[in-house]
């Protein structure tokens, strides 16, 4: 079983050792990703920038694994401040919206202070059976 690696240029993967993505036996892993704007690497104030600037990065990982956030399945935000997370709905509502994936929401401090959002998806590669 062939593994595909999707790297996004983040300064963390070599870092830490991930890639933004794994492709295997038709499903797609996307990291946990946060809020950087993916052009100048700055990280906005508002957690509404941070959370399209993380679909943004995770949206151009599954098309490059060959799929969409109509394919996801699974997602797991992770927020240090759970009053930021009711101003991201409108935004997670108009990405996922006819279809919503499972979801789980957990409070935790995220790996710089300034982060406020940090999203992570399975998705299932369109035509595949199981």
């Amino acid at each position: 079983m062939a593994i595909k690696r999707i790297h996004s240029g983040s300064p963390y993967e070599p870092k830490i050792g991930y890639c933004r993505a794994t492709v295997t036996d038709g499903w797609v892993f996307v990291s946990g990703s946060t809020g950087a704007d993916p052009v100048t690497r700055t990280m906005p104030q508002d957690v509404r920038e941070q959370c399209r600037n993380t679909l943004d990065v995770i949206g151009r990982a599954l098309a490059e694994a060959g799929a969409s956030f109509s394919d996801v399945v699974r997602v797991n935000y992770v927020l240090p401040d759970r009053a930021d997370f009711e101003l991201c709905w409108p935004i997670l509502a108009e990405v996922f919206g006819d279809n919503p994936p499972a979801a789980m929401m957990i409070v935790a401090g995220l790996i710089d202070a300034e982060m406020k959002i940090e999203i992570e998806v399975t998705a299932r590669l369109p035509g595949t059976q199981g």
